[in-house]
Formats: structure tokens, C-alpha cells, sequence
């Protein structure tokens, strides 16, 4: 098994027993979707109800959702669902009728990218999903630069379109990165002395520069997850400023993916390229900015979209459309009323001091990284290796303790704690009793 494997790395094998009722289901999903899925942990919960950070299970049991940061704002927030229902029974169209409801959003959403200087975000698109945003912008930077050489990094994930699978080294399996596609290693701070992690990054981004150029590809932009979330969660921001500068002088196009970094998940800002210092010409978005409806947008400086925009009438018939539009503004007004930035700031922070409490008495524990509420615990072996099989046994022992998470990282030993934006200090200490137990018990 490819070791990057994103889609593997955390999921329910036939070789671990079930009981009868869920053997049953799982059997009957396998017949019907086929054998491309897969389920999270070695036994799977079958999820039937949602509120905040509490997921409740088909025998009632509840769970601690230290995981999905898809339901943004919290499972099944009551505003997003009144705002969802009332524009539900009233009118949803696609994008070709005019409609007051995706201007004023719109408008809304650029203005949280507002920043100083002429190269201003003050466009923005719609589809549906992430993949489907990010296939967009590597069309719109290929539209601008006439070049087809994409950078990533070494494990990223951008989705799951033949465009960006292709720009995908994360997804392993049979998939394969395309000839005009380099990666690079991502700034591992673990690893890598602070000082250097800049320099080192720009130099890679350099070098690929170069080699795509003698390739005949051409350079046409470098995308990456602002806190590089697939890759093991690294998020100092010292190293996207240099590396951005090269890619502009080298006519590149910077596109920032700020599915998982964004609408304040990193308690800073509410995108992860402000904690960098960059200004994206390209930001995607995906599908928390609706709290889980299907929803996604491409945000653009007006002078990179234009020879796209020029060139190709473009058009998504349920991109933008008024109820999930309804959703994303929802989403913004709990962001802001209810002051979910400071929250993520505040309750991160107390989450990683707890577990750096946890970490002086388990050597195991070699890293704890991450910004706002999104937070990386990297796992090692007594000889200082990736601990892949321990991290995996400490995630099924959480599910097993009605705590969920999930793993990331190159060597699937990065623990990945990404809950929804209202976690609190009662959510925090109940994650830290639970993972404390399942430390002392391996």
C-alpha cells in the first residue's frame, strides 16, 4: 500500500469483525456503490443524527466530533437550516435569472479579502465542490500564463476531477501525477530547522520552475493548502511569501486552497494565505463555507480571470445556486455573531497546551503543530521513526472511546484533529480525558 494513501490510510477493512446488523449494511453499500468507497476506522459508525460537535449513532450512543470540518459552523446549526428551508420553499434557479441573494453574498465574501495595494481579490466564481473550483483555476492559470506545469506538494490533495486528480500525489493507488505536474516537499517544521524552512521551500519551487520550463510545459501556477493539511499540517507562516514571489516572477499564477484553512479555521484571519502574507491570485473554496451544502467558489484577482472570462462563457447550472448561496451566508453571519474566529483561536490554543501536557509524560507523542482549530499530533516509535500502525490504533481507540479523528501525513502517523469551528472547553476536555486513556492504554 502507497504510504500517502489519504483514502486508505484510516479505513474499515473486511478483515476486522463486525457485528451481524452492520456486516449487513456494509455489505449491502459495497453491492450498490461498489467497491470504490471506503469507510472510516476499523469498525464503522453508522451516523444518524448531528448537533454542534455531537454525532449520535443508529443504537443512540454519542460521539465527539473532533473531525469534520465540512459542518463548519456545527452539525445541523439552526440558522443555516432555517436559512436553507426558507430559500428552499421559495425559489432555487441557477445562475443564467438574475438574483439579488449571490450579489450581496458575493460582495460579502470578498470584502473578508480585502487587503492593501493594487492586486485586489474582487471576482469570484461558483460550482459546486472543491475539486470543481480548483479544476477551474488551474484552467484559468492556464489561460493566463499559456502554460500547462503545475506545482504541489508531495502529498497534496486537490480533489478528485481527472484535472486534479492529476495534481493529487495524496490519493495514491492507481492514480499517477501527470507528466506536467512537479511536487515538492512541504515545509516540514518537525524536520526542519525554523530558519530554514523558507529558504528550502523556495529553492524547490525554483528548481521545479526550471525543470517544468526545460520540459516544454511551461509554468503555469503552484497550488497549495495554506496549512498543508494532507501533507501533516505545517503552518508557520514564514514560507509562502518567498516562494509566492518567485512563482510571480517567473509569470506563475499562486493559487491558494483554502478548503480546509479557511472561514476561520486557523483562529488568525479567515483565510490561511493572511497568516502568510501573500495575496492569492486565485483562492478556492469548498464546501464548509456552506456548512456541508454543496457549494464551492473560486475567489480571483479581475486581471488573472480575464482571458479565461474573455475567452469562455462560463456556466454551472447548480453553482451559486439561491439555496446553497442561502447556506454560505448563513455560514458567514454564525461566523461573525457568534465570534468563531476568536473561538477557534482560543479553544486551539487551549487544546494543544493540553496535549503538550499530555505529550511531557508519552514520548510517543514526537510533535503537536497547528494554528486555531486545526491540529496536528505527529506519533513516533520508540526509535524515533513514523509511527503509521500506532497513529492508526490510537484513531480506532478514539472511535472506540466515541471520539473521532482521522490521519494524515506522508507516513499516515500524523494525528488529525479538525473539529467544527463551536468546539469548546468542555469538548476540549473531553477529547484530552478520552485520548489520555487511549495514550496509557496502547
Amino acid at each position: 500500500m502507497n504510504f500517502s494513501n489519504i483514502m486508505d490510510s484510516n479505513s474499515y477493512s473486511p478483515d476486522h469483525p463486525v457485528d451481524p446488523a452492520t456486516e449487513s449494511l456494509i455489505a449491502a453499500r459495497d453491492r450498490i456503490l461498489g467497491p470504490a468507497y471506503r469507510l472510516f476506522y476499523e469498525r464503522p459508525v453508522h451516523l444518524v443524527r448531528g448537533e454542534g460537535t455531537r454525532l449520535y449513532d443508529a443504537d443512540g450512543a454519542c460521539y465527539l466530533d473532533a473531525y469534520n470540518n465540512v459542518a463548519s459552523v456545527g452539525h445541523c446549526h439552526p440558522h443555516v437550516v432555517e436559512a436553507v428551508s426558507r430559500q428552499l420553499a421559495t425559489l432555487n434557479t441557477h445562475t443564467r435569472y438574475l438574483h439579488g441573494g449571490i450579489v450581496d453574498y458575493s460582495q460579502r465574501l470578498l470584502d473578508t479579502m480585502r487587503s492593501e495595494g493594487p492586486d485586489q481579490i474582487d471576482q469570484v466564481m461558483y460550482a459546486c465542490t472543491g475539486s470543481e473550483v480548483n479544476d477551474l483555476a488551474l484552467r484559468v492559470a492556464e489561460m493566463r500564463t499559456g502554460a500547462k506545469g503545475v506545482i504541489v506538494t508531495s502529498d497534496a490533495y486537490h480533489g478528485n476531477t481527472a484535472a486534479v486528480t492529476a495534481i493529487s500525489p495524496s490519493l495514491g493507488g492507481a492514480t499517477v501525477l501527470g507528466e506536467h505536474v512537479r511536487a515538492i516537499a512541504p515545509p516540514d517544521s518537525f524536520r526542519t530547522p525554523r530558519g530554514e524552512l523558507a529558504a528550502r521551500f523556495t529553492a524547490d519551487v525554483v528548481a521545479a520552475i526550471e525543470d517544468l520550463q526545460a520540459s516544454g510545459a511551461g509554468f503555469s501556477a503552484l497550488i497549495v493548502d495554506t496549512i498543508f493539511s494532507s501533507d501533516g499540517i505545517y503552518p508557520d507562516p514564514s514560507v509562502l511569501a518567498p516562494a509566492v514571489a518567485a512563482v510571480h516572477r517567473a509569470g506563475g499564477v499562486f493559487i491558494a486552497d483554502e478548503v480546509q484553512p479557511g472561514f476561520a479555521r486557523t483562529g488568525d484571519d479567515m483565510w490561511g494565505f493572511t497568516r502568510h502574507g501573500v495575496v492569492p491570485d486565485l483562492v478556492t473554496m469548498g464546501k464548509p463555507m456552506g456548512n456541508g451544502m454543496p457549494i464551492a467558489a473560486m475567489a480571483a484577482r479581475s486581471d488573472i480571470l480575464e482571458p479565461f472570462a474573455r475567452g469562455v462563457p462560463y456556466f454551472n447550472t447548480f453553482g451559486g445556486n439561491p439555496v446553497t448561496v442561502a447556506a454560505a451566508a448563513a455560514v458567514l453571519d454564525v461566523i461573525e455573531d457568534e465570534k468563531l474566529m476568536r473561538n477557534a483561536s482560543e479553544v486551539g490554543a487551549q487544546l494543544r497546551t493540553e496535549l503538550a501536557g499530555l505529550a511531557a509524560d508519552h514520548p510517543r507523542i514526537g510533535d503537536i503543530r497547528g494554528a486555531g482549530l486545526y491540529v496536528g499530533v505527529e506519533m513516533l516509535t520508540e526509535s524515533g521513526a513514523p509511527d503509521r500502525a500506532g497513529a492508526k490504533a490510537l484513531v480506532n481507540a478514539m472511535r472506540e472511546r466515541r471520539v473521532l479523528i482521522s490521519v494524515c501525513g506522508r507516513d499516515g502517523n500524523v494525528l488529525k484533529i479538525r473539529p467544527p469551528l463551536v468546539f469548546s472547553d468542555s469538548d476540549v476536555d473531553w477529547f484530552c480525558t478520552e485520548f489520555a486513556a487511549a495514550l496509557n492504554a496502547a
